[in-house]
């Protein structure tokens, strides 16, 4: 059984949200990500962000990252490894497996860029807020015409 969560008394006072309803239901129903590899999400200023992933043993060549319709995947492929055969491995920790991630990102959100450190992937994210978005002051117009102060 799903819990579900009923937002009716949010649209009461928030206009325009309703699309995050939809995203509530979407992650929800969500199959659930598996833990490889690992990752963190840093808060760099206001606007920008980095995901870190850790590809120990990845080269660039391996690694394909894509940002389509709000959605950033991050995609590692290995090469069958013929080098392998043969080998009796008596502990294998290292993990050499194919590998999706997929994160969800708001809007105005885009990828301004990805490098390599130390084993570790680092993907830079900014939110670009579009001009019809930022705050404006509203004047008040004293135009009292028809009005009767008396």
């Amino acid at each position: 059984m799903r819990n579900s969560t009923d937002l009716t008394p949010l649209y009461r006072s928030f206009i325009g949200f309703d699309h995050l309803a939809s995203l509530m239901d979407q992650a929800s129903r969500a199959e659930k990500q598996p833990a490889y590899p690992p990752y963190n999400i840093e808060l760099l200023g206001e606007n920008n962000y980095r995901i870190s992933m850790a590809v120990a043993g990845f080269t660039e060549n391996e690694l394909h990252i894509e940002s389509k319709q709000n959605t950033l995947t991050i995609t590692g492929t290995k090469p069958t490894n013929k080098n392998n055969e043969g080998r009796n491995f008596l502990y294998q920790g290292i993990a050499e497996r194919n590998f999706e991630r997929k994160f969800q990102l708001g809007d105005h959100v885009k990828v301004i860029g990805a490098s390599m450190e130390n084993g570790l992937l680092h993907i830079d994210l900014e939110r670009e807020i579009p001009e019809a978005y930022k705050p404006r002051k509203i004047a008040i117009n004293n135009n009292n015409s028809g009005v009767n102060n008396t």
